[in-house]
């Protein structure tokens, strides 16, 4: 887009000048105008910049929109098409007021290519990396139904009920991990300050063949010391090289299925993964996406390639002219009381109302399991803290017991 410097004149009458990025001097006009001023000169100005110059700050400008801000756009966007105001105006308000530089710079585009005369779902399908293909979708129901207003509505509270769900699993992981952090900063300081110091205390009283626990003690300790560096590489560099590979399709497949299998979280992200296929399947089959088209964006929602590629089987079993119980059932993915819900939806035609139900189901079951989840882990890391103790106590009080018997012997 280019870049053009206005005047203008004001409701009061006075002269402003600023500056305006657009596709054109038609579309700098149109804004100028909705905001009540009247356009006296518009000029493009000329970009000077050379091939080679380099604008630093877009190489760390964010991509993404922060979901609280995604869920404030489409609030207000049910409020103001509810009310009847045009897309081009109610763009335009929003785009003043949103606080996201991202959000903005997409709403500026989108505003511009409304003008230009493109619907409201195309405009949104250019932003992809803010707007996901569910978004889009229900956005182009709503606009070729004619109620937009209650697709803005169900978006934000899909978007909600969303960010509900990742602040549980934040708050309800939030402890454990806190704890293991602990534990870990504990043993390296054990190991670099503590039993160095024991380690010249033993020396100091000419102590012989130490046990055998404070031997692997106290070579760990020097491994730490002598070749800390070398484990710090090794290790951003095993964290740079997961990081990798779980992005390769191979790597990311892989990720994705073994996450199910750990042990405590592995069922509820399992759960939570489904209550979200449910509830975005239900919100499709209402809004009258087509079943296959519902299918392939409910796959890209799911956020999980190994649960995807069971979904993407659905819809190829679909598209042969199956029953959706018969393909679920086939994916082993659901419990037989979902598959009778799904049963029951096909053959009423409340196929929306039953997954609904469904996700109810598993987001109780998440909830439930998430409130639980410290009573699970607490047992385990008491455990684990308990057993480093045990390690250090035998390691350093093995060696003075026998010094002190030793003593009392002669």
């Amino acid at each position: 887009m280019a870049t053009f410097e206005y005047t203008a004149k004001n409701s009061s009458g006075e002269s402003i000048t600023g500056r305006l990025e657009a596709a054109n001097q038609e579309v700098v006009a149109e804004r100028l105008l909705s905001r009540g001023t009247i356009p006296i000169a518009i000029d493009e100005i000329e970009d000077k910049k050379s091939a080679l110059d380099i604008d630093v700050a877009t190489l760390f400008k964010p991509r993404k929109v922060d979901i609280n801000d995604l869920v404030m756009f489409s609030r207000q966007m049910y409020s103001l098409t509810r009310a009847g105001i045009p897309l081009t105006r109610a763009i335009n308000g929003l785009l003043e007021t949103t606080n996201s530089a991202v959000l903005k710079e997409a709403l500026e585009e989108i505003f511009n290519d409304l003008n230009a005369g493109t619907n409201l779902a195309t405009a949104f399908a250019r932003h992809d990396h803010i707007f996901s293909s569910l978004y889009i979708s229900l956005i182009h129901v709503g606009e070729n139904s004619g109620r937009l207003e209650e697709a803005f509505k169900q978006i934000a509270g899909y978007l909600e009920l969303e960010q509900k769900t990742k602040q549980r699993i934040k708050t309800a992981t939030r402890y454990p991990m806190f704890v293991s952090l602990a534990i870990v900063a504990a043993v390296i300081i054990i190991n670099i300050f503590v039993i160095p110091q024991f380690k010249q205390l033993f020396a100091s009283f000419n102590a012989g063949d130490l046990p055998l626990p404070t031997r692997i003690l106290m070579t760990t300790s020097d491994f730490m010391i002598n070749y800390w560096m070398h484990l710090l590489a090794a290790t951003i560099a095993a964290i740079i090289g997961f990081q990798r590979y779980i992005k390769t399709p191979q790597g990311n497949l892989w990720w994705d299925k073994f996450k199910l299998k750990i042990p405590i979280f592995g069922d509820i992200i399992y759960r939570a993964l489904l209550a979200r296929f449910s509830r975005t399947f239900a919100m499709m089959s209402r809004s009258g996406v087509p079943l296959i088209n519902a299918l392939n964006i409910v796959s890209e929602v799911v956020d999980n390639l190994w649960v995807a590629q069971h979904i993407q089987d659905m819809r190829i079993g679909v598209e042969k002219g199956e029953s959706i119980r018969l393909v679920a059932n086939r994916t082993g993915l659901f419990s037989g009381l979902t598959l009778q819900m799904i049963s029951v939806g096909e053959e009423t035609g409340q196929l929306d109302e039953m997954l609904d139900e469904v996700a109810i189901f598993y987001e109780e079951q998440v909830d439930y399991d998430l409130k639980k989840l410290s009573d699970y882990i607490e047992p385990i890391l008491i455990v684990f803290i308990g057993a480093i103790v045990l390690v250090l106590m035998l390691a350093v009080y093995l060696p003075m017991w026998e010094l002190t018997s030793s003593v009392s012997n002669g």
